[in-house]
């Protein structure tokens, strides 16, 4: 079982405020008192809020249940009933929340110790104490607390990085990542050998660094959910810079990367307006002739790099390139962020799900 977990699915309820006393002063001396029951409890809340420190929903993969404590009853004295515990669930920052009955986006955790409420706790219920007027001056009731709210959330996390590797099966990237970082990530001669991200930190000259992500393959249709290219797509999302990687024994490199721009533009809009960069792999192959006669046929767009991660041909040209991006990106003015309502027609129903059903990690 893998150990990366990116969506969880969980049921939700905050307390319920505590009632009101309706209880009257009673003591030796005094056998008729006036109203003196207390306040009833607030109930507890539900928070999500982002911790550094996962990187994964694995430590929610099995609590389906997150529910806070009612708040007590007052009682006599006028003293109020005790307040409810709240209840925080601690997620990795990249985690996005949807109401799993709608779809409707509910909140992002993007920083550490950000927390949100998800579901406010009832408010106790006033004890007579507080109705007591001149015309009654012994009101024999009150108030009932609020009760809980409960929903049902969908929880899915978007890695956070500096730099995203887009690019078919088999394109080279768990090789470049394991070269220009300390990240050991699966890789074999076959496709698909990636099936969930890996984060590695890269480093670069004067003890700088930045983050990259190697993500599993895209192939044609992933936008509409062929393969396992919506749970793959999201991750890419949250990336300042996409390092599209084609190898150099591609029928068509043209080609190729204008699938994967439209498989991107078709999963979501703002893509196109990230950053990229164009790596040809596996350019060990190539001798001096065949590079220049594949340069005349690439996208002019975009900043293009021979790179061979066998060999190390490239790779410093490649981090520079990619550093000189990212801190063209930073200067910029910060992108802004559309969150699109969940389409719940893309999720596995209860029936697939019990069946094992590929596209999710179920609870």
């Amino acid at each position: 079982m893998s150990n990366f977990v990116d969506y969880v699915k969980i049921y939700c309820r905050s307390g319920k405020g505590g009632s009101g006393s309706a209880h009257f002063r009673r003591e030796k001396y005094i056998p008729k008192g006036g109203p003196d029951g207390g306040d009833g409890g607030k109930g507890g809340s539900v928070y999500l809020r982002g911790n550094r420190n996962y990187w994964t929903l694995l430590h929610l993969k099995f609590e389906r249940h997150i529910t806070a404590t009612s708040g007590a009853s007052g009682s006599a004295g006028r003293s109020s009933g005790k307040d409810g515990e709240d209840r925080v669930i601690e997620v990795p920052c990249g985690t996005v929340a949807y109401d799993a009955e709608t779809g409707e986006y509910l909140c992002d955790i993007t920083a550490d110790q950000q927390q949100t409420l998800l579901l406010a706790g009832g408010r106790g219920g006033l004890g007579n104490w507080n109705f007591k007027t001149a015309t009654n001056q012994a009101p024999r009731f009150a108030q009932p607390g609020e009760p809980a709210q409960e929903r049902t959330i969908i929880l899915q996390l978007k890695l956070l990085a500096d730099v995203g590797l887009v690019g078919f099966p088999n394109a080279g990237k768990s090789t470049l990542l394991s070269v220009v970082s300390a990240a050991r990530p699966r890789i074999a001669d076959y496709p698909f050998t990636t099936l969930e991200p890996n984060l590695g930190i890269v480093g670069y000259r004067d003890n700088r660094s930045f983050v990259m992500a190697d993500i599993p393959g895209i192939i044609e249709g992933a936008s509409r959910g062929k393969g396992l290219g919506l749970r793959f797509l999201r991750h890419i999302e949250r990336n300042s810079l996409l390092l599209f990687m084609i190898p150099a024994d591609s029928a068509d490199i043209r080609k190729e990367y204008g699938i994967l721009c439209k498989e991107l533009t078709d999963y979501n809009p703002e893509l196109p307006s990230k950053s990229r960069v164009l790596a040809i792999t596996k350019s060990d192959m190539l001798d001096e002739e065949l590079q220049e006669a594949l340069s005349e046929n690439l996208p002019g767009d975009l900043p293009t790099v021979f790179i061979s991660s066998v060999t190390g041909h490239g790779i410093a040209e490649l981090k520079d390139i990619l550093w000189k991006e990212l801190n063209r990106e930073t200067f910029q003015e910060p992108e802004r962020v559309v969150h699109r309502n969940l389409d719940l027609s893309a999720l596995p129903d209860e029936e697939e799900e019990d069946q094992g059903h590929p596209l999710y990690h179920k609870l």
